[in-house]
Formats: structure tokens, C-alpha cells, sequence
């Protein structure tokens, strides 16, 4: 088994950081890029609620700031918490979504290049979204 603990997945968007940023970082907009963690969301008693494949799920993003971090935590119906690190990064005069794929305990090849692809799809996703006129 490869003992790969992080992979960082990324795409680059012809888009400002700052457009990107604002958009990425809108819970609201989750079910649009990012279908495979869940299709529906909604504020619940402060919370960003997601109704995904795993049950229901709680969606919580850093604060808004200045540097393009977009880490965010994903809470299953169980209590178990998952910490995404992602950031926007300017790249000349686009910008650059990079996702870090955190490897969990006891999570097979088979199951880590299936996120690997879950991500990279939601970043193609975003990608086309942004760079749609």
C-alpha cells in the first residue's frame, strides 16, 4: 500500500484571485462546483448544512481574510471531522485553486485515488464555472 499521506491537487483558473476567492468561499455555492460532497445547503442555526452521499453533513470555512485560504472542515452526521486545506494563489494573470488531499487512516489506494478524482473534478468544475463568460 502507498503510504501517501497528502496530495495536492490544484487548477488553474483564468480568473482573478479576489473573483475566485469570493465566489469559492460562499458555502452556498458548494452544491454548484462541488457536487460530489452534496447537492443541496442550507444556514441552519448558523451552520451550513449539506445533504451528501454521507448523510448530512456540516460545512464550516476559515473566516474570510486577505490570503486566498479556503480550509474548511466537514463534519459527518457521526461527529468525525475532516480538515480541507485549500487556497487561491495568484498565477500571472489568473489564479491557482490547490486542494490538499489529506490521506485517512486505514483508507485503501483504491479509495484515495477515488477522492483524488472526486477533487480534481470539483476543481475542473469550479474552473469551467469561473471561466464561463
Amino acid at each position: 500500500m502507498d503510504m501517501e499521506t497528502s496530495r495536492h491537487l490544484s487548477a488553474h483558473i483564468d480568473r482573478s484571485v479576489q473573483d475566485v476567492y469570493d465566489y469559492a468561499s460562499d458555502p452556498s455555492h458548494l452544491p454548484a462546483w462541488a457536487p460530489g460532497l452534496g447537492s443541496s445547503i442550507e444556514l441552519v442555526d448558523g451552520q451550513w448544512v449539506m445533504e451528501s452521499p454521507m448523510g448530512r453533513i456540516v460545512v464550516a470555512f476559515a473566516p474570510r481574510n486577505e490570503f486566498g485560504v479556503l480550509d474548511h472542515e466537514v463534519t459527518l452526521a457521526s461527529g468525525e471531522t475532516f480538515y480541507n486545506p485549500m487556497r487561491v494563489t495568484a498565477d500571472g494573470t489568473g489564479c491557482e485553486v490547490v486542494f490538499s488531499l489529506r490521506r485517512q487512516a486505514a483508507m485503501s489506494d483504491e479509495d484515495f485515488e477515488r477522492d483524488a478524482d472526486a477533487v480534481l473534478s470539483d476543481l475542473r468544475r469550479l474552473k469551467r464555472k469561473m471561466e464561463r463568460p
